[in-house]
Parts: structure tokens; sequence; C-alpha cells
């Protein structure tokens, strides 16, 4: 619904096409720019409920006999959807913020960490902006720590890019490594504020482009943006 409380055209979309939410076509349309998610592809949903994300990331791995995952953890306990899902989802009940990295690599192929990383997660808007843009902040920040390690964060303001555009430093040494593949994709939802520009600034130095992206069906009242990251360098990724 939108803020006036009228059904508006993603709303009424979503429940003509069976997805359980409008968000459904914020992912659409990021996998129709970017492609981040191919055949074969295994996908971390971050803050799933109520599952759009979860239908949209299945029908991007293509058929069943192409392969691929997909895992969503939310604080909710999520039943997996019907339309869109197979056998290739499952969905975990947990707290993002207090998941070790090492389980959150275990749920992963041969616990060989994710491909793509999604993260939808956004706290309770209280309506005072600051607060509620600290507290995006906060959520967008362990999801990239959970992607890319703390390690890697600590790192990243002493660090110097080498000519490949590679981290170079102590950073691909540490043991505190995220649960994404070196080359792998995240996605990152925030609200507009500030801070966005320096969290943006610190996916530049890990990844080998960040962009921002506000979908089109995202609410005109919403402050939403979404830091589409491509291509994890390879000496931060995970090691197998």
């Amino acid at each position: 619904m939108s803020g006036a409380g009228v059904a508006d055209f993603f709303y009424r979309e979503a429940q003509r096409l069976g997805y359980l939410a409008r968000s459904a076509f914020k992912l659409l349309q990021i996998q129709q720019q970017y492609k981040l998610i191919k055949p074969g592809s295994s996908v971390l949903d971050l803050g799933c409920a109520p599952g759009a994300w979860l239908q949209v990331a299945c029908q991007s791995l293509g058929p069943l006999k192409t392969g691929g995952v997909v895992v969503g953890i939310d604080l909710k306990k999520v039943k997996v959807p019907s339309r869109y899902c197979d056998a290739r989802v499952q969905t975990v009940c947990a707290d993002v913020m207090k998941l070790p990295e090492h389980q959150a690599r275990a749920l992963s192929p041969q616990k060989q960490g994710f491909s793509v990383i999604l993260s939808d997660m956004c706290p309770p808007v209280s309506g005072i902006n600051i607060k509620d843009a600290a507290l995006s902040v906060e959520l967008g920040m362990r999801a990239l720590d959970l992607a890319v390690g703390s390690g890697a964060l600590s790192d990243v303001d002493t660090t110097k890019m080498d000519r490949e555009g590679q981290l170079d430093g102590s950073a691909s040494d540490s043991n505190d490594c995220g649960v994404l593949r070196p080359g792998g994709h995240l996605v990152i939802k925030l609200l507009e504020s500030e801070d966005t520009k320096e969290f943006s600034r610190i996916c530049k130095l890990l990844f080998r482009k960040a962009s921002w992206l506000r979908p089109k069906a995202t609410r005109s009242s919403s402050r939403e943006i979404y830091l589409i990251c491509q291509s994890l360098l390879p000496s931060v990724g995970s090691r197998g």
C-alpha cells in the first residue's frame, strides 16, 4: 500500500503475479540491470521476510537442473513461498546482528561462501530521520561486515590500492574473512543520509564497482536507496 493507503501499481502487480510484497519489483529491476544472480549462484538473503526476494532470487537461478541455492535469514520465522520457489530455497530464523560468520558460511554450498548476498534489512522507522538513518547504516555495516569480514573493514582505511585495483595489505591475510566469495556481489539497502557517502567510499575500495540505485518500485515518500556492489576484489574475498 502507498503512504496514502491506496493500492498502487506495484502493490496490485504483486498481488496479480503472486509475489508476497511489492519489494519483489525492486530486486527484479536490480536483476534486470545488473544480472547479479546467475544459474548456479548461491544467494544469501538477509532480512528475507516476507519472502518476496526469495521468490525473485529463485526465479533468477533458472530451472531446477541448473542448480544453485537461496538461503534466507530473518528474525521472524519465514515460510518458503510456494510460488516461484523450489527445493533450492531454505530459510533460517536468526538474528543477523549476532550471527557468527562461520555459522553463516556453514549455510553455503560446501561451506565455501556465497556468490551473492542481498540485504533488504531496514530498521523500524521512527520518523526521526537522523536516528533512522543511523540504524540503517548500522544494519548495512553488519551486512558488509558479514560479507567481507571485519578484518577487511578494519584495514580498508589504511590499505592502498595496487595498479590492478586490488587491496594491497593485511586485509588478505586476515583470518576473519567474510562469507562472500571473491568476485561475488553485494546489495545493501540504506536510508539516504550524509553517512551513505562514506559507506559508498568504503565499498568502492572493496569491490570493483559500487553504484547507487533507487528502484522504480520505491515509494515516493521513502528515503530507501540501494548500493549495488559488484565483484568483490580477490584479495578481500573469503577463502575456501
